[in-house]
């Protein structure tokens, strides 16, 4: 392959970054829709083929089962060869591929299972119970989310001092408790691959040597989203000798909640020096007006690294800013809005609706079905997620091993058969009480139960038995397909009256499909069903469904990273609600919330449209509310202020006190007691009062940052939002 090849069409900054020296550590500073994977993928190429670097000794980490299929495809096409041997995958993929290939250097049986975040639920809850901890004074999920987050931090139950702290006290009992209890039944979560597999590497010399020596390159996407433990991973993999080739945005780090530290994109350069910085700031996606905007907003953020995005496809419309009396109102605007824009031959899918909280969707939702247009809510269940696919999978686990606990409690009455929850206690009693599986548990309990819980627990394993024997010489997706049928799954589905449309069994055929094109390593250490079930386990770790042709897409803006529409609703822009009530003190809180703000605008190609409500029913309570800081934030030179013309709404606002007055006076034009202005000096505010007309007239206006004022208005120069 000629350079020409890898090289032709990226421009100067992308050309740079894919051909820099291959002794060279890098950061790439990468904006929304500068071409990254394009970036990644091409340096990988080059690498390759014009520096003789072996496929195998490059590691690539992503942050999503997407990017990662993604890569792969692309380097296949752009090498004209399989990769399979590569490691390229997410922080979790590559960790668990660490840990099947070296299980007992890391204190693992050969046979572990990968627990996803439903069923580690489910543990730490019957966990609690039989060590009877109140659930009322300490909530499952939030224990839940103290052990994952400890995880993340790469700390231990012993390593916490809880000092006087009661809750972290009883925190580290429930962690003890479910640690002994995933060792007894080689179940390994989420978190635990991150840590496991660190802790694999810095306690064995000889393995991490080994790794250092063979990843001569190691690259990574997203760099801003890693947490601590992840960056700890790459720190220990970097022996000084491999290069570190890293790909972020500072600007769209938008994940502290669930433990992303941006100060690790930030320290790269002291932790990795002598490290070049490289800036992808001509982006392909957005129009200048929304560029132009996205740039003034973050750029009142804090310790950034400092980029500015440009295009040269030229400025595009002026972002449309809405200012609604309800969120009735609102949701009008933009449904309206949809539909013209659908009118004048447009698709559906081409329109996005965000927000930042997913209880703002009703009100969309009401006015998408009123007007008769195709939507999904975007981010729901993934499909390995789905419980039809979890029991047919927890079924094709149990046949694999009959050791696997947590597959025996999912299946062991499902689809129905008289197994009630006394005697599956009875089973988990002998287990815990033998020290054994609960399926070989089962068998020898039986004898003694009552002859119909007798008769129903042999049946189960009999069952089992019988579909163990069946299996052993058909094909993956032919096991599949046996044991969706033999367990009585499909029948249940079938006559599942609930499912009207028939989706549940169509999943289970899709299943099936699944299985077909499942493609194993043959040099992995995993038989061929453990790969697949651990590939399913991985797979609802990470990704979001992908988007649905012809219908509006519903999201978080969360949800919504990654992704681009032509038309983009940025909803809810309201002070307490974006920005959230949780970040006003807390300046690291507020620089993320901004940070958001800025992935939500640049997410749209080529139109934007923000809206904010004065008056909102939220969380069971009406509240009035200032438009977000963030409006102010953007220069009018890139904005339009779109008029109230709903007129079919106008009934609504009549229910509102604050606006049954004569609140029009001659010559005032839109003033008016609850209207939002903006000022030249003071920004955004709301009117509270005005007294006289005309240009004498005194207005009193409550500014967010300047609070209340009476102001001129021949003076004041008013914009009316």
């Amino acid at each position: 392959m000629n350079l020409s090849e890898i090289t032709d069409g990226l421009n100067d900054k992308q050309n740079q970054s894919v051909t820099l020296d291959d002794t060279q550590n890098a950061l790439i500073l990468a904006g929304a829709g500068s071409g990254k994977t394009r970036v990644l993928t091409h340096r990988i190429a080059y690498l390759v083929t014009q520096k003789n670097r072996h496929i195998d000794a490059i590691l690539a980490v992503t942050f999503t089962n997407k990017a990662a299929k993604e890569m792969r495809e692309r380097l296949e096409m752009l090498l004209r060869r399989p990769i399979r041997s590569m490691w390229v995958g997410t922080f979790h993929g590559l960790a668990h591929r660490l840990l099947r290939a070296h299980p007992l250097e890391a204190n693992l049986s050969t046979q572990f299972q990968i627990l996803d975040q439903q069923d580690q639920f489910r543990i730490v809850k019957r966990l609690m119970k039989e060590n009877q901890i109140d659930e009322s004074k300490y909530p499952v999920r939030k224990i839940q989310w103290f052990i994952n987050q400890q995880k993340d931090e790469g700390i231990r139950p012993g390593d916490i001092d809880a000092g006087y702290n009661y809750f972290v006290k009883q925190s580290i009992k429930v962690f003890e408790l479910y640690e002994v209890h995933c060792k007894a039944n080689e179940l390994i979560d989420f978190a635990e691959l991150l840590v496991r597999s660190y802790e694999l590497l810095k306690n064995n010399a000889e393995l991490l040597a080994h790794y250092q020596n063979r990843f001569e390159h190691i690259l990574v996407d997203e760099f801003q989203d890693t947490n601590t433990i992840q960056y700890k991973w790459i720190k220990l993999l970097s022996s000084g000798k491999n290069q570190i080739f890293c790909v972020g945005d500072d600007d769209q780090s938008i994940y502290g909640w669930r433990g992303a530290k941006i100060e690790n994109i930030q320290k790269l350069e002291s932790d990795f020096h002598p490290i070049q910085t490289i800036r992808l700031e001509q982006n392909y996606r957005s129009t200048g007006n929304i560029l132009g905007a996205s740039n003034a907003l973050i750029a009142n953020n804090s310790n950034r690294l400092g980029k500015s995005l440009w295009t040269d496809s030229g400025n595009g419309d002026l972002i449309d800013i809405y200012e609604a009396r309800t969120e009735t109102d609102e949701a009008d605007y933009v449904v309206s809005a949809i539909q013209k824009y659908i009118d004048d031959g447009a698709s559906a899918s081409e329109c996005a609706i965000l927000y930042r909280s997913n209880a703002q969707s009703r009100g969309f939702e009401e006015r998408l079905i009123k007007y008769n247009i195709p939507y999904v809510i975007y981010g729901g269940l993934r499909f390995f997620e789905r419980a039809e696919i979890k029991d047919a999978l927890c079924y094709l686990r149990l046949i694999e091993s009959t050791a696997d606990n947590v597959a025996f409690e999912r299946v062991v009455n499902f689809p129905t058969r008289g197994i009630g929850n006394a005697t599956i206690e009875k089973v988990r009693e002998f287990s815990r009480d033998n020290h054994t599986t609960l399926f070989q548990a089962a068998i020898e309990i039986s004898p003694s139960l009552p002859t119909r819980a007798s008769n129903a627990l042999i049946g189960f394993t009999q069952l089992i038995e019988q579909m163990c024997d069946d299996a052993k010489h058909l094909e993956l997706s032919e096991k599949v397909a046996h044991l969706i049928k033999a367990s009585g799954l499909i029948e249940h589905y079938s006559n599942d009256k609930t499912d009207k449309a028939g989706s549940k069994k169509a999943n289970l055929e899709e299943l099936i499909a699944a299985a077909k094109q499942y493609a194993h390593d043959q040099d992995s250490d995993m038989s061929e069903v453990v790969g697949f079930i651990s590939l399913a386990s991985l797979d609802s770790s990470g990704d979001t469904n992908a988007p649905i042709n012809q219908n509006v897409q519903l999201m978080t803006i969360h949800s919504a990273k990654g992704l681009e529409f032509p038309n983009v609703f940025l909803t809810g822009m309201e002070e307490d609600l974006f920005p959230s009530r949780q970040s006003k003190d807390e300046p690291h809180l507020m620089d993320e919330e901004r940070r958001l703000c800025y992935v939500g605008m640049t997410r749209a190609m080529k139109k934007l449209s923000l809206s904010f409500a004065i008056k909102r029913f939220l969380h069971g309570q009406s509240l009035y509310a200032y438009p977000s800081r963030f409006l102010d934030e953007i220069p009018s030179e890139y904005t339009n202020s779109v008029k109230q013309k709903f007129g079919a709404t106008m009934q609504n606002y009549q229910e509102d006190d604050i606006f049954n007055q004569d609140i029009e006076p001659e010559g005032q034009g839109r003033l008016s007691i609850g209207v939002t202005v903006r000022h030249a000096k003071f920004g955004f505010g709301t009117v509270l009062n005005f007294e006289g007309d005309g240009d004498s007239a005194r207005i009193q206006i409550k500014f967010k940052s300047a609070g209340t004022k009476w102001l001129i208005s021949s003076y004041a120069n008013l914009e009316y939002v």
